[in-house]
């Protein structure tokens, strides 16, 4: 089996049992940032005689060590109570990386403007979060960089209004809760910059709409790699079809993800010296990597991140036959295509438990589905019933989680 560079070193764990994180997009669909959650507050873990240490030491095992696993590379959105201003706990990170996120919570008086006063001269980016008309925190905003404006809790012209009134080259609007594509259309309109919510994950399916051929060759060979017996000089003559696939499996094949003695020089080459179980990774790896070579960087990534999840949790979880890899890749396959998820495993070889799963059908991977889900929208409830229900702890959840991230973050730089 070919090891990847990350199995087999030690991986640094976040202090916090379960972590999430929530895509910021700019207005063309790019990864802004991300949004962290925690659970449980930075305060609840400084109930002790040194609360400057203990703030340290979260951050150095939690964020500091893995920021560039946790936000991929882009700035981290990290909320902040009147406590964590005051204390200038926040500036134990660094400024370029992070996005002081204020809280509606946070009463305005001149503690709190000092503290927004400094994290300015030290380079912070302000946000407030919630940001509502007649939000009480209005005198902040001669600080700020971005207001966040949650879309549930405001009307469309309330929407438009606060752009006008606030919004600035100096000052960015940010639409959160944006969960459809004509919200997104409407805030874009209005003069928002960035977007919080789900909308981006949901298909935009359109009637008649003709696949592109390199996605058709995707998903052949996503077919080609489901069959129980494997045809590899049909997988050999797909990816020869198209230069820019071939391109992407030969440098990925000679990345760091494997540690072959020598380089791959072609297609059959590296067909070759793979196993079968290996040539189905690779290739359902590199198609889901393909097919969303136009998408939000976003979707990619949590596809790679949640396969990996899902495969790590496979020892200690009951599937059947069923292969958890292939269940949390193909659970977004649906975005990163644009078509009915139904269109995107009909001819691919799945069983039944996946495919019902995958099709929001009745299925016995449902918890583990739903455990998947959870993770990624922050769903501490959720996540903790299903913990129990499947006899996992806490500890390994995390472990699998963090380590998802890192591998999924490898995947993508090589790739």
């Amino acid at each position: 089996m070919v090891r990847g560079p990350l199995e087999g070193k030690p991986v640094p764990q976040p202090d916090s049992h379960f972590f999430a994180r929530q895509p910021i997009l700019t207005g063309d669909e790019k990864v802004f940032g991300y949004e962290l959650l925690f659970r449980g507050s930075l305060e609840n873990h400084l109930g002790v005689a040194n609360p400057t240490a203990a703030t340290r030491s979260i951050l150095d095992s939690s964020t500091l060590i893995g920021f560039d696993i946790l936000c991929d590379g882009r700035r981290a959105f990290i909320n902040c109570t009147r406590e964590t201003l005051l204390k200038d706990y926040v500036t134990l990170l660094p400024p370029a990386q992070v996005v002081v996120e204020i809280l509606e919570s946070v009463p305005v008086d001149d503690l709190v403007k000092e503290a927004c006063i400094r994290l300015k001269k030290g380079g912070y980016t302000i946000a407030l979060d919630d940001f509502i008309a007649d939000d009480p925190r209005t005198a902040l905003v001669q600080f700020t960089d971005i207001i966040k404006v949650d879309l549930k809790r405001t009307s469309p012209a309330e929407q438009a209004a606060l752009v006008t009134r606030h919004g600035s080259p100096a000052c960015r609007m940010l639409a959160e809760k944006v969960e459809t594509r004509d919200e997104f259309a409407a805030c874009k309109k209005a003069g928002y910059s960035y977007f919080q919510g789900y909308f981006f994950r949901r298909p935009e399916l359109l009637h008649a709409r003709e696949i592109p051929k390199n996605q058709v060759n995707y998903l052949r060979l996503l077919q080609a790699t489901s069959r129980d017996e494997m045809e590899v000089k049909e997988i050999e003559d797909i990816i020869k079809g198209e230069a820019s696939l071939c391109y992407r499996l030969l440098r990925y094949l000679n990345s760091a993800a494997f540690s072959f003695a020598s380089e791959i020089h072609s297609v059959r080459h590296g067909l070759a010296i793979l196993g079968e179980r290996e040539v189905r990774r690779w290739v359902r790896l590199v198609a889901a990597l393909g097919a969303g070579e136009n998408k939000s960087s976003d979707l990619v990534l949590s596809a790679l991140v949640r396969a990996r999840y899902c495969e790590l949790l496979a020892p200690k979880i009951p599937h059947g036959e069923s292969d958890l890899f292939i269940v949390g890749l193909f659970s977004i396959m649906d975005s990163i295509l644009e078509m009915p998820m139904g269109v995107v495993i009909e001819g691919i070889s799945l069983d039944h438990e996946t495919r019902a799963v995958l099709l929001g059908q009745k299925s016995k991977l449902d918890p583990i589905y739903q455990l998947m889900l959870a993770q990624e929208k922050a769903d501490w409830t959720t996540l903790s019933a299903l913990c129990s229900q499947l006899k996992l702890t806490e500890t390994h959840l995390t472990e699998c989680h963090w380590q998802a991230m890192q591998w999924g973050r490898e995947m993508t730089s090589s790739g």
